[in-house]
């Protein structure tokens, strides 16, 4: 099983499967408990890492080729559980398709931080997207 150092090293690896599409990715990245809490955009509250994953395998496929780009993290620390609070700006074929407001938790298991919480809703108000070409 994969180790991650860091809160920070876990969340990319979690968005890295996201992207990818990588059910065993995203195996990897979650705490084996039935405390985990999972809330996909407009869906149910999930507890269980079972249940969440199964959740996992049935939105992933869909997920290839969408880039998330993470703005705005903030960082609530603690000694062995982190939250990260981000929003989330979905791009598919460079184009921007939405943005999620997510709550990301994780916590220490031995030498390894696990992904303990993924909480994800819809933007009300997304921030503009500004251009990404030169000055005219």
């Amino acid at each position: 099983m994969a180790t991650f150092p860091s809160p920070e090293s876990t969340e990319a690896a979690f968005y890295e499967a996201f992207q990818a599409g990588d059910a065993q990715g995203m195996r990897e990245i979650w705490h084996d408990s039935a405390e985990c809490v999972c809330i996909h955009p407009g869906g149910e509250r999930l507890q269980g890492t079972d249940v969440i994953l199964e959740s996992w395998d049935d939105i992933l496929p869909g997920m290839r080729g969408v880039i998330v780009h993470r703005t705005q993290v903030t960082a609530i620390p603690g000694d062995d559980l982190v939250v990260h609070v981000l929003r989330e700006n979905l791009y598919v074929h460079g184009e921007r398709r939405g943005v999620m407001l997510a709550t990301n938790g994780y916590r220490q298991v031995g030498d390894s931080w696990r992904m303990v919480l993924h909480h994800a809703s819809a933007d009300p108000e997304p921030t503009p997207e500004w251009p990404t070409g030169g000055m005219h």
